[in-house]
């Protein structure tokens, strides 16, 4: 079969079935219960969304491990690769762009409608809305495209004169070329900057919607993978710092149980007005931000409770809870003093090998390469590993910034409470992040993934496109990156560590 590798095209089969056997699960545990036994499409375009941000993770470490079939051939062409690779990038990232833009605002436009209203009414709302999305997205991408749907490649053009083919091939160190004298061939005397011209093309329509998808994602990648790679260890770091030491006493807990009792009764006649408002058609700007703000009063009662029950555990097994609330802190802990290391890692390896030119060190690319020789399969985990870790990044500091900042909506995922447009919010912005995560990686680890699909795509093309190249030249989104991971490695090391007074948190808004 010459190249042709079977055994990873099995594995590749079996990690694809494993992949949508796992989100299946996350669906029926992270679900809440109002949502069980309806709202299939959405359960299905959460699986499905899931799914594709997974294997589209994966691919860049099949990516790799398809190119070594070919080390044993002298070029690429002569070698016959397992998977096509790079079509299989451009039909996973068409799909990834037709999820996010349309099919998962269609599903939440009809989940989120009015119940009030008929199905086919809601149906027709939301392909609406979606339609008008559609025809925006459209405009604009023809209109990009027939403008600045280029690639500029900056070539060196070298030529040299012809001479006689010699009778003898006699070569020294005074004498390293053909022709009587010659020390060096004609081409690599010339100078560089007369040599140097571009090379123009028009990119193709399908890796110029990836390039657009990635510039979108990027924005997000960086602002929210910058914050989250650093509030994610150290949320549950600082998590464990502000843990309960004791058991407090029964009168405390019916105080504060009191107290939250009547936030609680607040919350709800907020709650009550504001959908009377939405009945009788009054949802200006006013009455979204104070729906935005009634959110994220509930989510903040919802933890001051489950932090009340940790304190004051009741029933039978009181001392076994409590045991485990104290194994829960220190697993935080543990999970975070990890966590804490990849971050670092990540941030230092930006600087090291992708800030600083040229780079000090292959860094993490070696490390990589130094466990493929341990074990095959091994680096490839690890890299893998390393570019989930970024997405699980996202979605904390999509988290953090939603309780923090009222203009935007924050969709919690919580085990067993989790509602369908939280679900497909999640799931949007996983996979509009997760085309510039494999950028991302793609060019952190140029080292490791070098000769891939992905490097074609996310390294050549992308980065020489008109009008967007410039992004990377300069390395925008990696210095965006890394000044919102020190800013908020700022912001816990200075407030991180104080503790919150549970009924105070709340200010309901009339």
């Amino acid at each position: 079969m010459g190249d042709f590798n079977l055994a990873l095209l099995i594995v590749a089969i079996i990690v694809c079935v494993l992949v949508f056997i796992f989100n299946v699960y996350l669906l029926v545990n992270y679900q809440h219960p109002d949502d069980v036994n309806q709202a299939y499409f959405p359960k299905f375009v959460v699986v499905l969304g899931l799914s594709i941000a997974a294997i589209s993770i994966l691919m860049l470490p099949a990516d790799v491990a398809n190119r070594q079939a070919c080390r044993n051939s002298l070029y690429n062409g002569a070698c016959r690769l397992t998977l096509p690779m790079k079509d299989l990038w451009l039909a996973v990232y068409i799909i990834d762009a037709v999820l996010v833009f349309f099919v998962i605002p269609f599903a939440m436009f009809y989940y989120e409608g009015d119940l009030d209203k008929s199905v086919m009414k809601r149906v027709v709302s939301a392909s609406a809305w979606v339609g008008a999305t559609a025809v925006v997205c459209a405009l604009i991408l023809g209109i990009l495209y027939g403008l600045v749907g280029y690639v500029d490649f900056t070539v060196m053009h070298l030529s040299s004169t012809t001479t006689s083919f010699p009778s003898s091939w006699d070569f020294s160190s005074s004498q390293p070329c053909i022709g009587n004298g010659a020390m060096q061939c004609s081409a690599h005397s010339v100078n560089a900057s007369v040599a140097e011209t571009i090379w123009t093309m028009r990119t193709t329509f399908p890796e110029y919607v990836v390039a657009l998808a990635t510039i979108v994602g990027s924005v997000l990648f960086t602002i929210f993978g910058g914050i989250g790679i650093a509030c994610l260890p150290l949320g549950l770091i600082f998590s464990f710092v502000r843990r309960p030491r004791a058991v407090i006493t029964r009168s405390q807990y019916i105080r504060e149980a009191t107290e939250l009792g009547k936030k609680a009764k607040e919350l709800k006649k907020t709650a009550d007005a504001l959908h009377q408002e939405e009945r009788s058609g009054n949802k200006g700007r006013k009455w979204r931000k104070n729906v935005k703000t009634v959110e994220k009063e509930l989510l903040q009662l919802e933890d001051d409770v489950k932090a009340l029950e940790e304190m004051y555990p009741q029933g039978e097994k009181a001392e076994t809870a409590w045991v485990f609330t104290v194994l829960g802190y220190l697993a935080k802990l543990v999970l975070g003093v990890l966590g804490l290391i990849v971050s670092v890692a990540w941030v230092a390896h930006i600087i090291i090998y992708l800030l600083i030119s040229p780079p000090l060190s292959p860094f993490l690319n070696e490390v990589f390469i130094r466990l493929d020789d341990v074990w095959g399969l091994l680096g490839t985990a690890a890299f893998a590993f390393f570019c989930f870790y970024l997405l699980i990044a996202v979605v904390a500091g999509a988290t953090m910034l939603g309780l923090k900042l009222v203009f935007i909506t924050i969709h919690p995922m919580k085990w067993g409470a989790t509602l369908m447009n939280s679900f497909l919010f999640n799931v949007g912005l996983i996979l509009l992040c997760s085309i510039s995560v494999i950028q991302f990686c793609a060019t952190a680890f140029a080292y490791y993934s070098q000769a891939t699909a992905a490097q074609e795509i996310f390294g050549h093309t992308l980065q020489s496109l008109r009008g967007i190249k410039y992004l990377y030249q300069y390395n925008v989104f990696q210095i965006g990156f890394v000044i919102l991971a020190g800013l908020t490695f700022i912001y816990y090391a200075a407030f991180g560590w104080r503790r919150k007074k549970i009924s105070a948190r709340f200010q309901t808004s009339s």
